[in-house]
């Protein structure tokens, strides 16, 4: 069997945290490791991990880190210091359906080619549900009108679409993550573009887990009116977010230059490039290259504020 490494990021989270840690160890496939970061929690949450941790020691690992990292380089970093075949990644108050590991493990064998080693990682959907795990939505992709199964590069320097929380990836993957520049906006974006580029990202479209939204969530889901709301009233926000998307890409492309193949250069330069064009050039590269978001509301706002 391939051995897994889940890896936990924690903060202020004993509301349900002893609910997420269980979901996960009820869970069919039985051959990984739950390592648990935490950010400096004042809370009970540390009690509680340690109280796994004494429970399953061949199971739950539990780290404190010594000054607060923040929740990109909490995962990334423990994934440069943990060994696995496979990396999936977990927030703190999720629910993880039992198959959860087992699905993605299958479907993430389909996508690899074993004599070639290349890194892929995959992402699904989730069910999303009320701190009390009353369903909101059948499905996360659905209500947020993604596009999931658009994952090349183009697309994914415009939009991330792999939900943290459904990710696996292999050690191939793991390999090509040299540095986090400051410049990453969010850790599974960042593995998206990765697998794009030096080898598969796959979606599995099927909701593994309760993806639960409550009040003190980091990263949240808005209803899609809500998103184009609130993308409406804040064009300058909007502009803000572009271009720092556009910062990402220039990271990206500085610490990985030297591998790209002279297309992935072309589109990357091109995108990095955005911001210093003029308001026909920014349109003109936009639809030339595909440098699309989900659906037609999201673009149309594109084209307006780039």
């Amino acid at each position: 069997m391939d051995n897994i490494c889940i890896i936990m990021a924690t903060y202020n989270g004993e509301e349900f945290l002893e609910d997420q840690i269980t979901s996960i160890l009820e869970n069919t496939y039985r051959d990984f490791v739950l390592h648990i970061y935490d950010d400096g929690s004042t809370d009970r949450t540390l009690e509680i991990i340690r109280s796994f941790a004494e429970q399953y020691p061949s199971q739950v690992v539990c780290h404190q880190n010594r000054a607060n990292k923040g929740v990109i380089l909490n995962f990334l970093q423990a994934v440069e210091e943990l060994d696995a075949d496979y990396y999936m990644l977990c927030d703190q108050d999720d629910i993880w359906l039992k198959r959860k590991i087992e699905k993605t493990l299958n479907y993430i064998r389909t996508l690899e080619d074993p004599a070639r080693k290349l890194p892929v990682v995959v992402f699904g959907d989730a069910k999303v549900v009320n701190e009390n795990l009353s369903v909101q939505a059948d499905s996360f992709q659905k209500q947020s009108k993604y596009h999931p199964e658009h994952t090349d590069l183009a697309h994914l320097l415009m939009e991330n679409k792999l939900l943290g929380c459904t990710i696996m990836f292999n050690r191939a993957l793991k390999k090509k993550l040299y540095r986090f520049p400051p410049q990453i906006r969010m850790h599974d974006w960042w593995l998206g573009l990765v697998g794009t580029v030096f080898g598969t990202v796959g979606y599995l479209n099927e909701p593994l887990l309760l993806y639960r939204q409550h009040g003190t969530n980091i990263i949240g889901n808005p209803s899609y009116k809500d998103y184009i709301k609130n993308r409406t009233a804040q064009i300058e926000r909007l502009q803000d977010i572009l271009y720092r998307t556009c910062n990402q890409a220039e990271a990206f492309l500085a610490l990985y230059e030297e591998e790209l193949s002279k297309e992935q250069r072309t589109i990357l330069h091109a995108f990095v490039t955005l911001p210093e064009q003029n308001w026909f050039v920014r349109r003109f590269r936009i639809i030339k290259y595909g440098f699309y978001k989900s659906g037609l509301i999201r673009n149309i706002g594109v084209l307006l504020v780039i």
